[in-house]
């Protein structure tokens, strides 16, 4: 992995969101070494708070012990009055926001036809309703700067699997994750393309090329452990993110991409695997 100039964020403000555990901590962790003032973002305020490692409050303490600049804000992004909350809330603590990465995700793994209809429109609200009205909520802010980024975490699950007939025939419960994760990667390609007259503004989305180990996808036995070696680290997943976010925006607006693939792409790493690299990507990656 290469070495980053370690100020690529100097002077930027970057809400981060899902930031307690896995690749929002990840993302969080790496802005803030690069100079970012951070502003982390989940429901998670402290251990013990939910069933899983990790919380706001151990990522905020990462961050400080570090030498870098954090504070938390524990929001449910799920409803539009969290969200313009939590942006007014960073505007108050650090000044204008100039990042956002649009992290937080919310699933749960059930066949459509047993699918609650109240989980389906929540998992929604926060894998698609958030980054619009988060996104919204802080392009004033960017405009006026002249600057600013817009990052999307997207997920593999958003390639579909094809037109039958079908061989495997398993019900695995992924359908709407898959399709929140299509309709963001389309939202970023859209509102790319509306920003692009600004000048100064990127917006992209980003997955991993291969599953991240982290304590939610060994939980839902996606890899089997946290050093499963099928899987890539988050640092893959964080330096992606900070790529996107640093980068003149002519490089990377409207860029739908994943993780190995625009590291080795622009140079940071040598070598890579998985989508977008030896298999392809969705459709949005190659438009």
């Amino acid at each position: 992995m290469a070495v980053t100039q370690g100020a690529r964020m100097k002077g930027r403000v970057a809400i981060v969101t899902g930031a307690s555990r896995g690749i929002g901590q990840a993302i969080a962790e790496l802005m803030a070494r690069e100079g970012a003032r951070v502003v982390c973002v989940a429901r998670t305020a402290n251990e013990g708070d939910h069933q899983l490692v990790g919380s706001l409050a151990s990522t905020v303490a990462a961050i400080r012990s570090a030498g870098g600049e954090a504070t938390a804000i524990a929001a449910d992004i799920s409803t539009e009055a969290e969200c313009l909350r939590l942006v007014e809330a960073a505007r108050s603590a650090y000044g204008r926001v100039d990042t956002l990465v649009n992290n937080a995700a919310l699933n749960y793994y059930i066949p459509t036809a047993d699918y609650p209809t109240s989980r389906w429109i929540k998992a929604f609200a926060v894998n698609v309703h958030a980054p619009f009205i988060l996104s919204k909520a802080v392009l004033p802010d960017m405009i006026a700067a002249g600057r600013g980024a817009i990052v999307n975490i997207s997920s593999g699950s958003a390639i579909g699997p094809g037109r039958g007939p079908y061989a495997d025939q398993t019900v695995r419960g992924g359908v709407m994750y898959g399709a929140s994760k299509a309709a963001l990667e389309r939202f970023t390609q859209g509102l790319a393309q509306e920003v692009a007259h600004h000048g100064g503004i990127a917006v992209s989305c980003v997955s991993p090329s291969q599953v991240v180990p982290t304590a939610g996808t060994v939980y839902h036995k996606l890899v089997k452990s946290l050093d499963d070696p099928a899987g890539e680290p988050p640092s893959m997943m964080a330096n992606a993110a900070l790529l996107l976010a640093s980068e003149p925006p002519e490089r990377v607006n409207g860029r739908v991409t994943y993780s190995q693939q625009i590291l080795k792409e622009l140079g940071w790493i040598e070598t890579g695997a998985g989508r977008g690299v030896d298999r392809q990507g969705s459709g949005y990656s190659q438009i």
